[in-house]
């Protein structure tokens, strides 16, 4: 299957091509932070789709600048490596959903539409060669960083978020980054990718990164009313924290570290909701 063809299997690979899984994540991040922000339900609605527009173009330009070192390594289960998307129609697409997404973050207000903007071209600064140096951290410390404050810059009159929110967001930013990469090193480093985690080394990096969770956390616990829902929700994650080191030392690295990241994230959403 090319993408000459049309219909549902074309959408599905375009659909794999965007990192589903944290592209998902992600937006249900923005739901729950717009929820927690009280933003109204109009411009809830528009933050979320314009966040996840985001997501799908940052996922599918990091798949068609990769495509040929993926097709180096053998990951013919992506979509554009296995030839059934051309990097160039993947690359057109992401650049279509990256100006979506600050169309629709216009009528937000342009405190927003900064914001958003500086996050994807860190985003997209990583997948065009930063993440091949030893400051491949920095996008995301910085794009998550900013993520808390997409919601409140969303209200009428916007405001940043509180210091504590962006702190658990650069935290978590970091700990994303340093999970997500450590099942690929040894594929990264036969194609010429030497970013911060390949120079750390697999567990460094998830060492490093649960400190990342945890201090996420503490940011959040801090921030929020300390009740017993948020000393369990603290404790959850740190049992997160924990489990992502665990697993480092008693067998390889894989997508578990990495999800186990996103789960973090997620409790810690939920914790700011029901604070």
């Amino acid at each position: 299957m090319t993408d000459a063809a049309a219909g549902p299997p074309l959408v599905r690979a375009f659909w794999g091509a965007t990192h589903p899984g944290p592209t998902l994540v992600v937006t249900l991040l923005s739901l729950a932070l717009g929820v927690a922000a009280g933003v109204e339900p109009w411009r809830l609605a528009v933050l979320v789709v314009a966040v996840f527009a985001g997501q799908v173009s940052v996922g599918l330009s990091n798949d068609a600048i990769d495509g040929a070192r993926d097709a180096a390594v053998g990951r013919t289960d992506k979509p554009i490596a296995g030839g059934a998307i051309t990097p160039e129609r993947a690359l057109a697409v992401a650049v279509a959903s990256a100006v979506l997404a600050v169309a629709l973050s216009l009528p937000l207000g342009p405190a927003l539409v900064a914001a958003h903007t500086l996050a994807l071209a860190s985003a997209w600064a990583y997948n065009a060669g930063l993440k091949s140096t030893p400051f491949s951290i920095v996008p995301f410390v910085l794009s998550f960083g900013l993520f808390p404050s997409f919601a409140t810059l969303s209200l009428s009159p916007p405001a940043l978020a509180a210091w504590w929110a962006s702190l658990a967001g650069a935290a978590l930013g970091a700990a994303v980054h340093l999970t997500n990469v450590v099942r690929d090193l040894d594929d990264d480093r036969r194609t010429g990718v030497r970013g911060l985690p390949h120079r750390l080394g697999a567990r460094a990096s998830v060492a490093i990164a649960a400190l990342g969770i945890v201090a996420g956390a503490v940011a959040v616990l801090v921030g929020t009313d300390a009740t017993v829902t948020g000393v369990v929700f603290f404790a959850a994650v740190t049992a997160v924290a924990v489990g992502v080191v665990v697993l480092v030392y008693v067998r390889s690295p894989g997508r578990a570290v990495f999800q186990l990241t996103m789960l973090a994230a997620l409790l810690l959403a939920a914790q700011l909701v029901v604070s």
